[in-house]
């Protein structure tokens, strides 16, 4: 495939089970290194909110810099769409409901159009989705991505009725959200980027929207390969318990699994450029004799029909108790970032619903795991949430006066992970190669 980066997966384990073990967990790094072919044919859309609360705090204002920049760093080539979301979607750039071409007339077209921008009306979300569905229709050999920004909840639309636009987006494009302020709804840009297979933040001040989306589209721009999937094999009478994305983010893709075979299953990894991901795989394995080894799966990346690259997670049976109890420094570090997430959504909606006793233990647990992971971006955020009173033992005091802003903050960037430190004990890898079967 002409263009494609170059693929590499490595996985981290430790193979050794006791007499009668079960389970193996290994640590998948898929690595991508640019093709130096350039960006692949794009489509991109700019999706703003604007609703009448963007017309508070500068909002508006913040958001036409941001949209303008991120026109203005739009390949030439690159099909794009500027759209206005409120009550319905109206789009701004171009007329009628198509994508253009970008170029030096287009750009300019655009942050023309954008400067007209108003605020006014309500929020349906997936409505504005829906229309981005429609325009990337008719680019299936493009790239597709979008920018989604609201400031607020949606509102003017039923929960079934967004759930049904992403059911029928889901598959067809990417998009990446922001929210502005402090009155959107975290579950719900992360239901939706989630499904869309995009990631979101807050933006709790409106002037950081420009460095913002401009990070954002040239990341888009530098994707080379889209619809990246990870084949697992498993062996008969085995069960892949899950399948995660650790790094960048915590992503759940266990129940995305579509069945590819007897024994496989795909798992679908967006689009790609030059960078590196890593996902924990836990198999459940029928159990052997000691001394007995096999392959518990083999991982595969596909880009349509061609391999990428592949790499084995394996089981060895031993009645060496020092080899079976060792823990991989990699398995380690993300079990307890996914532990480490969980309990700062779990503590902080203890705490919204008035359950103190369940948010400073949740909270607490949270603090010790951001520590042991190394996670010092939520070791701050967790500070402006609660005192903490001894950090080892994770005992805490919620703090009583804490900024909504801080709090978005602290439960939007809790799937956000940190890397192993150069030179953590990794294990032995189970095996890698490259664009092999």
């Amino acid at each position: 495939m002409s263009g494609t980066p170059e693929f590499t997966v490595r996985v981290d384990q430790n193979a050794c089970l006791p007499a009668g073990g079960r389970e193996m967990h290994a640590i998948v790094t898929v690595a991508a290194r640019s093709s130096g072919g350039g960006g692949a044919p794009a489509a991109e859309i700019i999706l703003i909110d604007t609703s009448g609360s963007m017309s508070y705090r500068g909002k508006m204002a913040a958001a036409k810099r941001a949209a303008r920049a991120a026109v203005n760093v739009l390949r030439d080539g690159v099909h794009f769409a500027v759209v206005a979301g409120a009550n319905r979607p109206r789009m701004i750039y171009p007329q009628g409901e198509r994508l253009v071409a970008a170029d030096a007339a287009s750009r300019r077209g655009a942050v023309s159009a954008i400067g007209r921008l108003e605020a006014a009306g309500g929020t349906a979300i997936g409505s504005w989705l829906r229309l981005a569905g429609r325009l990337f229709a008719e680019h299936d050999d493009a790239l597709k991505h979008a920018i989604l920004l609201t400031d607020g909840k949606n509102q003017h639309e039923s929960a079934e009725e967004l759930d049904a636009a992403l059911r029928a987006c889901a598959g067809r494009f990417l998009c990446d959200a922001r929210g502005v302020g402090t009155d959107w709804d975290v579950a719900e840009l992360r239901k939706i980027t989630s499904v869309l297979l995009g990631g979101f933040l807050d933006v709790p001040d409106p002037a950081d929207l420009e460095a913002d989306f401009l990070a954002m589209t040239r990341a888009a721009m530098s994707k080379e390969v889209a619809d990246v999937t990870m084949r697992v094999w498993t062996p008969q009478q085995a069960r892949l318990r899950f399948v995660k994305q650790m790094v960048p983010a915590v992503e759940d893709l266990t129940g995305r699994r579509v069945d590819s075979g007897t024994q496989t299953g795909d798992y679908p990894l967006g689009a790609w450029g030059a960078e590196s991901r890593e996902y924990h795989v836990c198999v459940e394995v029928p159990p052997g004799d000691v001394g007995r080894q096999m392959r518990a799966a083999w991982v595969k990346l596909l880009a349509g029909d061609q391999v990428l690259a592949s790499g084995n997670v394996l089981a060895e049976w031993t009645d060496d108790e020092v080899r079976s109890t060792r823990i991989n420094g990699r398995v380690a570090h993300h079990t307890g970032q996914s532990e480490l997430a969980e309990a700062i959504q779990e503590g902080l909606e203890a705490r919204r619903e008035g359950d103190e006793d369940t948010a400073t233990a949740r909270l607490g647990r949270a603090v010790v795991l951001a520590r042991e992971v190394g996670n010092e971006q939520i070791s701050g955020l967790l500070d402006r949430v609660v005192d903490v009173v001894d950090e080892a033992a994770g005992t805490v005091r919620l703090k009583r006066d804490v900024s909504k802003a801080d709090e978005m903050s602290l439960d939007t960037r809790s799937v956000r992970t940190v890397r192993t430190r150069q030179g953590d004990d990794a294990g032995a890898p189970g095996g890698a190669d490259r664009a092999g079967g």
